[in-house]
């Protein structure tokens, strides 16, 4: 248990790291970095990893049955398409707010999801998961709140004419509908995750093998909906030519290790739910991965200095918000020892 834990933290400090390299591309529009990274992360990485890495792999491929394959697809496609809404999102409501209500979606729906497949675990597990899920998000509503106030705190400097036609309303819809859309990762992969690692092992695999396996098949399905998304984003803005620049050799190599760090994290994440155990592998591990990447994008926010100007009346919500989210860590892993 406690290695599925540490294994599901693990994951979630990957993934809270993975965008930092996004930070010193160069001559690059949003999308031009993010579809960059995009292409590498669901397209590049997974087949190099699957075919490198896993004896047999086309063999494991051929053995997933029809019905559980379909499902992981069309739920790795919604994942795809909630994570380019919660994109859009941010443009409406700001990035602080966003990613809140955006998150704290997944965290809450994504985490139950798992049981549709594996049923309800006793009273008492499910109510201390409930538990942590509560004070998880209310770490999640400080930390948007934190957000909020620094935002007004550094509005002074910001062009704020785009903003003034938005719905925040909106926003808010489409940050909550991306969020329930996203938690077709975590349905992804209990749908398919112990047939694909049985099918893996009977190849001689080794169980982190099986979850490179069981990501190749999110990932590639998900890559399509998010590449359609960003072409389109490329075409209308005329930024395809962007992608001529000086940096070209640099920027591809940040954008590598940001995909290399995702993808690493899903699959490190797939690895603490087999540890973690059929019954509670995908809702326990779902928590504390997206808790702890929640956690780390804010401490990697502070190490950056990103937090310098905000007021101490969004720092003690910041502190707060960080305190909850730990705490809600502990008792989820917790819940995995009553089991």
């Amino acid at each position: 248990m406690i290695t599925g834990v540490l294994f599901a933290i693990l994951a979630g400090l990957l993934l809270g790291l993975y965008a930092l390299p996004e930070k010193f591309t160069k001559d690059y529009e949003f999308e031009n970095t993010w579809s960059m990274f995009f292409a590498i992360n669901t397209f590049v990485v997974p087949n190099v990893a699957a075919f490198l890495l896993i004896d047999g792999f086309s063999d494991v491929l051929a053995a997933i049955p029809t019905k559980p394959l379909m499902i992981m697809i069309v739920c790795s496609v919604l994942w795809g398409i909630g994570a380019m809404m919660w994109g859009k999102a941010i443009n409406y409501i700001g990035l602080s707010l966003g990613f809140s209500i955006f998150i704290g979606t997944i965290i809450l729906v994504g985490s139950l999801l798992p049981f549709i497949q594996v049923g309800l675990p006793k009273t008492n597990v499910l109510l201390t998961i409930l538990a942590g899920l509560a004070v998880v998000l209310v770490g999640v509503m400080a930390n948007g709140r934190a957000g909020i106030i620094r935002q007004k705190d550094e509005e002074v400097n910001k062009d704020t004419e785009e903003k003034k036609g938005s719905s925040v309303i909106t926003g808010i819809l489409i940050a909550i509908i991306g969020g329930l859309l996203a938690t077709g990762f975590s349905y992804a992969y209990a749908a398919g995750g112990e047939i694909i690692d049985a099918a893996s092992q009977a190849q001689g695999n080794e169980p982190w093998k099986s979850a490179i396996a069981v990501m190749y098949v999110i990932y590639m399905a998900g890559g399509v909906a998010i590449a359609i998304y960003f072409a389109q984003q490329l075409s209308a803005k005329k930024l395809w030519g962007k992608f001529k620049t000086p940096h070209l050799g640099k920027n591809i190599m940040l954008t590598t290790i940001m995909g290399v760090f995702n993808f690493a994290a899903s699959v490190v994440f797939a690895y603490a739910g087999f540890k973690l155990g059929k019954e509670l592998g995908g809702s326990v591990g779902y928590a504390i991965f997206n808790t702890a990447c929640v956690v780390t994008a804010i401490v990697s926010g502070l190490i950056t200095k990103e937090w310098v100007k905000a007021s101490s009346k969004a720092k003690s919500f910041l502190y707060l918000g960080l305190t909850c989210m730990v705490v809600g860590i502990v008792i989820i892993a917790y819940s995995n020892s009553l089991a």
